[in-house]
């Protein structure tokens, strides 16, 4: 175990643990998890970084929006990789394997009602649990560094922001749940999605992202720029893309932002 000597004036001291060939950087306080590794300079047999933090000062969900997480009581993380084997227009399946990696280590606790909310949080039934940010970088037509920053409800026992649906995990069981142990889980389910990536099994993922869709089936409530419409979800194209067919018969295909789920 190495301790860092560096202190950048933003976070706290921190400790890199070097395990399963995962770089895991444990922070007191940062501004955002994802700004910390943006700047971060991986060694070259560092394949996987993961820096998890007790608090960020400035979380940041999709776009503008913030999320709140009370000191200590929740996980908030980013993972970098570097998936240089993944075509551009294939970059989609990363968010994908990063949905399934959390739904997947949340099963061990919560064994029915978790589902992806396209296009990476997690749902338990109509509350959200999870979300994730996800930032890349491309250099010379490949993807060079994929960042997926996540927030993780896990002991908060009451929200306060205008949020309008979180839950956590001790909200839905009843007591607190070992964090390090929770995210031990996420990340060995990473790795082995991740390494599923790295194999060419685009199909298998894609697949089981699908099975794992919130409302895949039936019909659904949404709303788009034109309004509210009953729409049921056809798939999501590996470019993220979500596909709709509306009760008149009518294709309708969305980018992130581009319609609403109404809950």
């Amino acid at each position: 175990m190495k301790i860092i000597d560096a202190v950048l004036g933003f976070f706290k001291p921190a400790v890199v643990e070097k395990e399963r060939e995962v770089n895991v950087v444990r922070l007191d306080t940062v501004d955002s998890t994802n700004s910390f590794l943006r700047t971060y300079t991986p060694a070259d047999d560092e394949p996987m970084t993961v820096v998890v933090a007790d608090y960020q000062t400035a979380g940041r969900g999709q776009g503008t929006n913030t999320w709140e997480s009370e000191a200590g009581k929740n996980l908030l993380f980013s993972v970098l990789v570097h998936p240089t084997m993944l075509p551009v227009r294939s970059q989609f399946l990363l968010s994908e394997a990063g949905a399934l990696a959390l739904k997947e280590a949340l099963t061990d606790y919560v064994k029915d009602d978790i589902r992806l909310k396209w296009p990476n949080d997690i749902y338990w039934k109509d509350k959200k649990l999870s979300g994730t940010l996800i930032e890349t970088k491309l250099a010379g037509g490949r993807i060079k560094d994929c960042i997926f920053g996540v927030g993780l409800n896990v002991n908060q026992e009451a929200f306060h922001s205008d949020a309008p649906n979180p839950v956590s995990l001790c909200q839905i069981l009843g007591h607190e749940v070992d964090k390090k142990e929770l995210l031990e889980k996420i990340v060995k389910k990473f790795s082995e999605l991740y390494n599923l990536l790295e194999m060419g099994g685009y199909n298998d993922i894609s697949a089981m992202y699908h099975e794992a869709l919130y409302r895949r089936g039936g019909f659904h409530k949404f709303r788009d720029a034109d309004g509210e419409f009953d729409g049921a979800i056809v798939e999501v194209e590996d470019d993220g893309h979500l596909i709709l067919r509306d009760k008149s018969g009518r294709i309708r295909k969305y980018q992130f932002k581009e319609v609403e789920f109404i809950i």
